[in-house]
């Protein structure tokens, strides 16, 4: 800024000695503010001539976050601009004193972007989650305002439901929240493949599938963004574990990338074009994500044309020059010594102007759309009641139901409730870190049912809430953002309390709750596996309430798989609740009564055994031997590697093709009524550009419902292995009314029969005879249709990129 007054002084000055003495009395030093009115303008000028105006530090700024202000953390002292900041053993790069003398927007918000005021560049606002906008609640110690948000259904519940279209309906809602509250992008949402069942994540994201991932990711970005504000895709890619996460290199091949863990993000930037995508900490096969240009650019930009910017997750990467040669324009949350390595090597000429420039630019046209710079006035007041409902809703829409012997469910006669379990009086909500959301409330099970008119025994009430309460004061308190409370051990009651109960009440329901979160992976024991206090208590209910000739209901309260087969026969019904969102109890009770009919379906397998996990022997890693010299950073993890030696074969691919028996499988899901498929018909008996497949399903039950039609297709086993069959296709069908049909039309195009040709650097259908299979899961399949393929069809040719670094010896059949 001091060198362009500088500049314009100097020219100023020359042009009043040449001119005519008249001319310079009336000639007078131009103001800051004529200087400023000068200059382009954002939205006034071309956005290449306000790049072009922008000094080198100012660029180098605009590509840097601002940082955060730190919780009761003064502004960095000069020492730590240079070293750093040291928390508790956590080294975090320092933030820009402007993060903590420049007003905060929306507090709270995970971070900003630094303003040009002159060139009419404004401060963008970013702000997690996945689940709803993570804001503080309460702002100045002023509990007479609020500003809590809607915790929607996590991300596993909404891609059960198998329905883009009420997925869209939530983005809607939750982008209302966002706009409303100020933010211009929200952090979200998550796309990552559940490869394993301890990932800590494994909520935020959708499915072990990518086409459901990337359907269901496209709906939710669609309804954010219709509401004026942006996402954030993340995380880009192959970030499939909490575990030594900033510093874990994934070794993968191309094939297994290209066909499962790009795949999701591929669908959905091609039809939502999201405002943003976020790159992952990892490394893949060597180099960090923020750090590869072969991902960032030519796989993202010109091979799927994805028209937007590249911000890093927080923290992430090492070498800021190297991120924005990568094509990652924006380092977050960023800090002085990011731009001071910018400019030195803009200087120095390890960095061109260009690159720095076409950073930039893609900076300032999101900017360009925000509300921020459309000068939107935010209200602070979204309509939570409505979006509470959506919430409700949704989350009864995503529920699946496992297993309802002798019709236990729905709870038509049953009046009077006995309820067990922790998690009955104190439901999960959501995951933990920045999937977290600040809620006014959570609905209870206890709740929701005597809302319903259900009678649950004051006695046993009573007993757990005070059990709760007096365990939750003896626990220790949050040290930190990653570093939640651990899970209360589960109350038993005695003989006398469940012989009460089972003489007085009418059903018994025992929920089970899990919760996992950033920073750290779940385990096997007494999580993936239920406690020893869990199984007794199964045990002991079933029992007593058996040997009354009375039922047992078990509710999954959880954010990921666990397992239900050593188990699942003490009890006549489980419903599998995840982690609904605030309104959570009502949704239960929606399902539990009847008021309304299952129709979720499982988006990932349950296993029998967690050693059947095709990743079980390899998750999370290895842990590697410090370099010579380095300390271990607890932010950045140890250096560590994993090998995807399963290959292509995740989730239900690897379960159907080695024919491995699971709990439930992939697409499973039961309803209070039953259905029936008829009439399956191919356009064609041989492939000509696309075929579509019809089929009719009629509802057979006295209960109207919904029925998802899932589409597999088994491609011909020549050149390429493949899995005996893979999900290309899905609808769900309307609310059928007893005795009533739809017919379901699902097409297929030439990339959906292809796979990844590695030699040939191409997607590839091969020539031969396919199968249709029409399911109720992957296992259940109603009906089948072949038709062939004449020639073999090359879709699309790409680069070579991402090619790993070492041998690796991937599963085959």
């Amino acid at each position: 800024m001091k060198k362009n007054l500088f500049a314009w002084s100097t020219l100023l000055l020359l042009a009043c000695v040449v001119s005519d003495a008249s001319a310079q009395k009336k000639s007078a030093a131009p103001t800051a503010k004529e200087l400023v009115g000068a200059a382009p303008r954002l939205g006034k000028s071309p956005v290449k001539e306000v790049i072009k105006a922008m000094t080198l530090d100012e660029k180098a700024k605009l590509v840097v976050g601002m940082g955060f202000k730190m919780p009761g953390m003064p502004p960095p002292t000069p020492k730590q601009m240079k070293e750093g900041i040291n928390i508790g053993g956590f080294k975090l790069p320092p933030s820009d004193p402007e993060a903590y003398n420049v007003p905060e927007k929306v507090p709270g918000a995970a971070g900003r972007t630094h303003a040009v005021t002159r060139l009419g560049i404004p401060s963008i606002t970013v702000s997690d989650g996945p689940a709803g906008i993570r804001i503080d609640p309460i702002r100045d110690k002023d509990s007479t305002k609020t500003y809590y948000a809607t915790a929607f259904p996590v991300g596993t519940l909404l891609a059960s439901s198998w329905d883009p279209a009420l997925v869209h309906k939530v983005g809607e809602a939750f982008g209302s929240e966002v706009h409303e509250y100020g933010a211009d992008i929200l952090l979200g949402p998550g796309v990552n493949i559940q490869r394993n069942p301890l990932g800590g994540r494994n909520f935020e994201y959708y499915s072990e599938d990518p086409l459901i991932t990337g359907r269901m990711a496209a709906a939710m970005i669609n309804g954010i963004q219709s509401q004026g504000v942006g996402t954030s895709i993340k995380h880009f890619a192959a970030n499939n574990q909490e575990t030594n996460r900033n510093s874990v290199n994934t070794i993968v091949s191309e094939r297994t990338m290209r066909e499962i863990y790009l795949k999701g993000f591929e669908i959905a930037i091609k039809t939502s074009q999201p405002w943003t995508v976020m790159s992952s900490y990892n490394k893949i096969n060597g180099t960090y994500t923020s750090q590869r240009r072969d991902l960032l650019t030519t796989i993202l930009r010109d091979e799927w044309g994805f028209k937007g910017l590249v911000m890093t997750d927080w923290f992430g990467g090492k070498d800021a020059v190297a991120q924005m040669k990568a094509g990652n324009d924006l380092l977050m949350p960023g800090g002085p010594p990011q731009s001071q390595a910018i400019v030195e090597a803009v200087k120095n000429g390890k960095l061109s102007s260009k690159q720095l420039d076409a950073n930039v630019e893609r900076i300032l046209y999101m900017v360009l759309k925000s509300p921020e710079f459309k000068k939107y006035k935010f209200s602070s007041a979204p309509n939570l009641k409505k979006d509470a409902g959506i919430a409700r809703m949704a989350a009864a829409q995503g529920m699946v139901l496992l297993k309802n012997d002798d019709i236990t469910l729905p709870l038509k006669k049953a009046r009077n409730v006995a309820l067990f379990g922790n998690a009955s009086y104190d439901l999960i909500a959501g995951g933990t870190g920045s999937g977290d959301v600040h809620k006014a409330y959570t609905i209870s099970l206890i709740q929701g049912l005597t809302n319903a008119g259900y009678v649950v025994n004051d006695n046993l009430k009573n007993a757990y809430e005070a059990y709760i309460k007096d365990a939750k004061s003896k626990q220790p308190k949050q040290r930190s953002f990653f570093d939640p409370v651990p899970a209360l051990r589960q109350m038993i009651p005695n003989r006398e309390q469940l012989a009460e109960q089972a003489n007085t009440a009418d059903i018994a329901i025992f929920t089970i709750g899990r919760n996992a979160g950033e920073g750290a992976d779940r385990k096997v024991e007494d999580d993936f596996n239920l406690t020893a206090d869990e199984k007794l208590l199964i045990k002991n209910v079933s029992d007593a309430f058996h040997a009354k000739s009375k039922k047992l209901v078990v509710v999954l309260n959880i954010g990921g798989v666990i397992e239900v087969a050593s188990w699942r026969d003490e009890a006549d019904g489980i419903l599998l609740a995840w982690q609904p969102g605030l309104e959570a109890g009502n949704a239960i009770t929606d399902v539990l009564s009847g008021k309304i009919n299952p129709s979720g379906k499982l988006a990932i397998t349950f296993p029998v055994d967690y050693k059947d996990v095709p990743s079980a022997k390899n998750f999370p890693g290895k842990e590697l031997p410090l370099p010579a010299g380095e300390a271990t950073n607890p932010t950045m993890g140890k250096p560590s590697e994993v090998t995807y030696e399963e290959g292509i074969y995740v989730g239900y691919r690897y379960y159907t093709t080695f024919d491995i028996k699971t709990a439930y499988p992939f697409g499973y899901g039961l309803s209070y009524t039953n259905f029936k498929y008829k009439d399956l018909k191919l356009s064609s008996k041989t492939f000509n550009g696309s075929i579509t497949a019809t089929v009719t399903v009629a509802n057979n039950g006295n209960v109207a419902g919904r029925e998802v039609v899932e589409l597999y297709l088994s491609a011909p086993q020549k050149g390429l292995p493949k899995p005996e069959e893979e999900l290309k296709a899905f609808a769900k069908t309307k609310l059928l009314q007893p005795k009533e049909s739809q017919t379901i039309s699902l097409t297929l195009n030439a990339k959906d029969l292809a796979s990844f040709d590695t030699a040939k650097l191409a997607w590839v259908a091969e020539a031969g005879t396919y199968e249709v299979k029409i399911g109720a899961s992957s296992t259940d399949i109603k009906k089948t249709k072949k038709f062939d393929v004449a020639k073999t069809i090359v879709t699309e040719r790409v680069h070579n990129v991402l090619q790993p670094q070492v041998s690796i010896t991937e599963l085959k059949k």
